[in-house]
């Protein structure tokens, strides 16, 4: 998976008029986890935050499986046992490739650094919690859509009948934060230029009940590469299960005219979903999910700031979309809180840790797509039968799923020592086992 911006760095901000120590309201627009989550932190330190929510939201949404790292913002939130009512307890993740059998991930591999689980959400209802958590907290909700226009010097202007709804004074400037998701709002608006990766897939994802279980664990991620190409989850929700295939949208094409006809078809025809979906009936509507492997050039302005998949969104391999739409917001508020308000400084620094998360998480789901992942655990499998399992190799073993757990899980992701030893591994630490394009998602 190549993007252009080879060196993952951030793109500076020169020459912008920003206003210092202000309080004037912040205004977010779009009422998804990046949105509720700002307006959350913000109104824990005294702001005054209005959200408008257009209720458009769909009752299926990607991003049902979390990462250990997000526990610590639902903790800072106070809404860690609201999320664990409407999700179930997630242990890890298992990978599935026809020649390499089956990797299996256990989040207690991290140690100490980050909660040993995670867990999978109904999303509706994991929304609704970060929404009324938001609202505790004194945010106001508007339930209609914010209208808005370019101003002069990169700003960004809510229409007269936006701002009287939310009661700003016309001698105000509020704080324009875009959280609108795919819709990216303010992005659209400033014709702000965009990256995209090379794979140009879609996904086909619905709820179904009767699924086999085959996971080591309840509540286990399962992903599979697929035989004919591309690759798929399993999510265990309450009650159901969510299965999504990921697909080129070449090879979808050829599956069937309708959505329901391309995952079902796949269903029907992988050798590694067919045995498990037999007996399985769906209970929602196929859900279709396009235009992601894209991210903004820069994600401010001076009055405005880009959050979660409206800054941009990498893949749905590994799940890191919901993280980042809450950790982004997390960096968000930290950065105005350190460097004094809506400054230079402090949006340079915002955008500059969120796009290196993005590069993180970019290097690391590159390994799974071309099959280095499978190859490096060949390899680590090969060395120690052939020392018998001696203690070196078991610690090799150990230290390498304890740095691909660690990134998977949100808490090494961007570690320079993870990131170099998995570059190392991959280019000194494969003798004699079959190259990664073997095992490479297409």
């Amino acid at each position: 998976m190549k993007w252009r911006l080879r060196d993952c760095g951030g793109v500076g901000i020169v020459g912008m008029e920003v206003k210092r120590d202000s309080r004037d309201p912040i205004v977010v627009i779009g009422a998804g986890p990046a949105g509720c989550t700002f307006a959350a932190l913000r109104a824990l330190r005294g702001d005054q935050v209005v959200v408008f929510d257009d209720e458009k939201r769909p009752s299926m949404l990607v991003g049902e499986s979390l990462v250990p790292a997000v526990v610590p913002i639902f903790r800072r939130l106070g809404v860690e046992d609201a999320v664990a009512g409407v999700g179930t307890h997630k242990p890890g993740v298992s990978f599935e490739a026809a020649e390499e059998g089956v990797i299996h991930f256990n989040f207690k591999s991290v140690g100490k650094l980050l909660p040993n689980y995670s867990y999978n959400v109904d999303r509706p209802a994991f929304d609704d919690v970060l929404r009324r958590r938001a609202e505790e907290l004194g945010v106001r909700f508007i339930s209609k859509r914010a209208m808005v226009e370019a101003g002069d010097g990169d700003r960004m202007l809510l229409g007269a009948d936006s701002r009287d709804a939310a009661g700003i004074a016309e001698d105000a400037e509020p704080f324009v934060i875009d959280a609108t998701g795919r819709a990216r709002v303010v992005a659209r608006t400033l014709e702000i230029p965009t990256e995209r990766g090379e794979r140009n897939d879609v996904a086909y994802f619905a709820h179904f009940e009767n699924f086999e279980d085959v996971a080591v664990e309840p509540g286990q991620v399962i992903i599979t590469a697929l035989r004919d190409g591309g690759w798929s989850w399993r999510i265990p929700l309450p009650g159901k299960m969510s299965c999504g295939v990921v697909l080129s949208k070449a090879r979808a094409r050829e599956l069937g005219e309708t959505p329901e006809d391309r995952l079902m078809e796949v269903l029907r025809s992988d050798p590694h979903l067919e045995s498990v979906t037999r007996e399985a009936r769906r209970v929602s509507d196929v859900a279709v999910y396009t235009n992601y492997q894209l991210i903004a050039e820069r994600a401010s302005g001076a009055n405005w700031a880009l959050l979660g998949d409206a800054f941009g969104f990498v893949d749905p391999m590994l799940s890191p979309g919901l993280f980042m739409a809450l950790e982004s917001a997390q960096i968000l508020d930290t950065q105005l809180e350190a460097h004094g308000g809506r400054t230079a400084v402090a949006f340079e620094s915002y955008q500059a840790e969120v796009m290196d998360w993005h590069c993180g998480w970019k290097e690391l789901i590159a390994y799974f797509y071309d099959g280095s992942i499978f190859s490096l655990h060949a390899a680590g499998k090969q060395v120690t039968e052939i020392l018998n399992g001696g203690f070196i190799p078991k610690r090799i073993e150990a230290h390498m799923n304890y740095h691909i757990a660690s990134m998977a899980s949100g808490g090494r992701t961007r570690s320079r020592y993870s990131r170099g030893l998995l570059r190392f591994m991959r280019k000194h630490g494969m003798w004699n086992v079959p190259e990664p394009k073997v095992f490479a998602v297409r």
